[in-house]
């Protein structure tokens, strides 16, 4: 490892990533997953799993466990939860009540406001990580008893090719970045292919996961239904409401009473 420290010490900071990326071809580096996961209408949970890999730690470690502070940093902004299974692991989970609220964390938590101040070491941190550009859109249509949804995502990952010496674009950075896009509802989802080059999803019951493809433009787009608990709710209040009145009349007034309104 003499070597890398070396390397490390002649480069600009900028290019710590770009260099140990293209020094580790033939090992992953970075698991990145994302999930967005539906229980209802009302409920879900917006999941982020980060594994990075050892090689890439001993090589840039301070920069990219301070990336991964700036991840917990950002989701505890936005009511997330952070569990931390090691220190180059980290899962978190952003809780959301409904579809305009997942679109508004997960845009705020994949494209930092920049109006908002940041601390010295994230100004260092956004410097040197590449720039995405990511955007969720939802639309959702009430039929009362459930809702329809539409999601849209697009992901620009093209500041993620990686760059030789030479300046050519390496073509497998797929094999350094493994990047994952999930969508789990109760009742599944379908797939709505745009183009021929879209990213296919693989799917497991009810999730559907697209893997992503570094240093293109990933879209995505996909429908499916959700379980309404306040359409359904007011459903079964309205047929307690007239079983009970149906029960009152038919079964529990007395005989008497109901001879006395048929002779009247």
């Amino acid at each position: 490892m003499k070597w890398l420290a070396k390397l490390k010490s002649l480069l600009p900071v900028r290019y710590a990533i770009v260099f140990v990326l293209a020094s580790l071809l033939l090992s992953g580096c970075v698991k990145y997953d994302v999930g967005v996961n539906f229980d209802n209408s009302n409920s879900g949970e917006l999941v982020q799993h980060i594994t990075l890999g050892e090689r890439l730690t001993s090589f840039s470690g301070e920069t990219v466990y301070e990336w991964l502070n700036s991840i917990e940093r950002r989701a505890q902004k936005i009511e997330g939860k952070i569990q931390r299974i090691s220190r180059e692991e980290v899962i978190v989970r952003i809780p959301f009540s409904n579809g305009e609220e997942l679109q508004t964390k997960f845009n705020q938590f994949f494209n930092p406001n920049g109006n908002e101040p940041m601390q010295a070491d994230e100004t260092n941190i956004e410097e040197e990580i590449p720039k995405l550009e990511s955007n969720l859109n939802l639309v959702q249509k009430n039929f009362f008893f459930a809702e329809q949804d539409r999601l849209v995502y697009d992901l620009d990952l093209r500041s993620l090719a990686l760059i030789s010496s030479q300046g050519n674009v390496l073509s497998n950075a797929g094999s350094i970045l493994d990047l994952e896009f999930s969508l789990k509802t109760p009742w599944g989802a379908n797939n709505i292919p745009t183009t021929e080059d879209a990213p296919q999803p693989e799917k497991q019951k009810n999730q559907l996961i697209w893997h992503l493809n570094p240093g293109e433009i990933n879209h995505i787009e996909a429908v499916f239904w959700l379980p309404n608990p306040l359409g359904i709710g007011t459903l079964l209040i309205i047929f307690f409401v007239v079983g009970g009145i149906y029960l009152r009349y038919n079964y529990m007034t007395p005989p008497l009473r109901r001879m006395e309104g048929v002779m009247e």
